[in-house]
């Protein structure tokens, strides 16, 4: 059956796990599915939860197993698996700093020696693609009092495993068994884009990064686990990574709505219906912000937006957001500008509830699996109070909601409006066919077809407006 899950943390939309059990079981039942981030030891680190100490146990601030699997009875859970790295405080981590070789996990970790054995120039450096500025070592001193240069793709305290080492192999596997035991249905393959250096290259998403997506999906398959792949790269990047896992995400849908909204032309987001990949994750925003990257081009390869595009697009952002996103958004090193707006979806619509419902009823048309991201539905705006305590650029996106918080939201219009949408997603319509055109240069036509069953969205870009019809009866949210 079909139906559109939900991306939230744990402790910023209830307080815990028992807290998100029970709101997936009451006034959020209409999801089938939900992303729970990282609920690790401990959830609350340098990267709220990507740099596990732990990554087989669930932090107790949360709750525990018992709690992932009482949601998954009723529930899909999808949990995250960081195969690019771990927490620099590990037990493994420390062991290998202490004991060098004598330690159990010598050669989890890379290591300059592990990727570059004969030395490296200048040039082998500075190919590598980074998200972040600087490059992407972090000296490390070792119990014998030699000193590592250690691989840390993201931040210092992240530190990258050697996915070919056996040691490195062995400690994924105790990984996914963990999932496995927790009721968790689907794993999402976080910064697998960057697991594998390879010199000469620029090390993401190369034809080694392939094959190790290939042996991750079927250690995780074997367990019975989806795999979802996360990756943020060129429209090439995710067409060629689909069919071998479960899932891939669509990142760039939202920059092309982005476009279409502001020029009134849907041609850019047509280019892409007619070629992105069904087995997709369909998202607005997530908790990393809106991507941009994705739809733009790399390495000699034109985009579906260009460079100027890509500009404008964070530009009218900035408008939107009273220049917030751009000073919440990073730009990596070598690069002309950030990856992603950190702001909210609502925000850079400027808290517009029809473009909002807008947006997520072309998501929920779109094939694939919906995914909606606990602070857009509950309408949110940018957390800039949060960004000025943590300076944290994506935490504007991720603000922490009281129960109060949670009560006022789900009783507005733009909340109710896309609780509408989710719950006709599990339509019949959308198990069937489904077909698109263009009657006009600013409108996008989407049909659903199974049986007598059909399900119709008209919608318009240069006056933004939609129509959604299901078996002949205009739905309410059209008007």
């Amino acid at each position: 059956m079909s139906g559109v899950s939900l991306l939230t943390y744990a402790d910023r939309l209830a307080g815990d796990l028992r807290g998100l059990d029970r709101l997936l079981d009451e006034e959020l039942a209409v999801f089938t599915g939900v992303h729970i981030l990282p609920f690790f030891s401990p959830y609350d680190g340098d990267d709220a939860g990507f740099d596990p100490i732990d990554h087989r146990a669930v932090d107790p601030r949360l709750g525990g197993w018992d709690d992932i699997r009482a949601i998954s009875a009723h529930t899909d859970v999808t949990a995250d698996l960081i195969v690019n790295h771990v927490s620099a405080h590990s037990d493994e981590f420390i062991d290998w700093i202490c004991n060098g070789e004598r330690s159990a996990h010598h050669g989890m970790f890379l290591t300059f020696d592990t990727v570059f054995p004969d030395g490296a120039r200048e040039a082998d450096i500075a190919a590598f693609y980074r998200p972040r500025p600087g490059v992407p070592f972090t000296p490390y001193r070792s119990g014998d009092d030699g000193r590592r240069l250690v691989w840390t793709t993201f931040m210092p305290t992240q530190v990258d495993i050697d996915v070919r080492h056996p040691a490195g192999i062995a400690y994924l596997e105790r990984l996914a068994d963990a999932l496995a035991a927790g009721g968790v249905s689907t794993a999402r393959l976080d910064a697998v884009g960057y697991a594998v250096k390879t010199p000469g290259t620029d090390s993401f998403m190369t034809d080694d990064t392939l094959a190790f997506v290939t042996q991750a999906t079927a250690l995780i398959r074997a367990r019975g686990i989806r795999v979802l792949v996360e990756v943020h790269a060129h429209t090439d990047q995710q067409r060629r990574i689909a069919p071998l896992v479960d899932l891939v995400y669509d990142f760039a849908t939202p920059p092309l709505l982005l476009h279409s909204l502001a020029t009134g032309t849907v041609d850019r987001l047509a280019q892409w219906l007619a070629v992105r990949p069904s087995n997709a994750v369909t998202v607005l925003d997530t908790h990393d912000g809106i991507g941009v990257i994705d739809a733009g081009p790399a390495a000699g390869r034109a985009g579906l937006l260009s460079e100027q595009e890509m500009a404008d697009v964070f530009a009218r952002a900035a408008v939107a957001t009273d220049g917030h996103s751009t000073a919440a958004s990073v730009t990596p090193t070598w690069a002309s500008m950030p990856h992603q707006i950190n702001a909210t979806f609502f925000s850079v619509l400027g808290a517009d509830p029809r473009r909002m419902l807008l947006a997520r009823a072309l998501q929920i048309f779109i094939p694939g699996e919906p995914q909606f991201y606990y602070v857009g539905l509950l309408g949110g705006e940018d957390d800039r109070v949060q960004f000025l305590r943590t300076g944290q650029g994506r935490d504007v996106n991720r603000h922490r909601y009281t129960p109060d918080e949670v009560r006022r939201a789900l009783d507005t219009p733009v909340t109710r409006g896309q609780l509408q949408l989710a719950a006709l997603r599990r339509h019949p319509a959308f198990d069937g066919s489904f077909s698109w055109s263009t009657p006009d240069p600013a409108s996008l036509s989407l049909q659903w077809r199974n049986g007598l069953h059909e399900a119709g969205l008209r919608l318009r870009v240069d006056d933004p407006s939609f129509e959604i019809v299901v078996d002949g009866v205009r739905h309410p949210l059209s008007d």
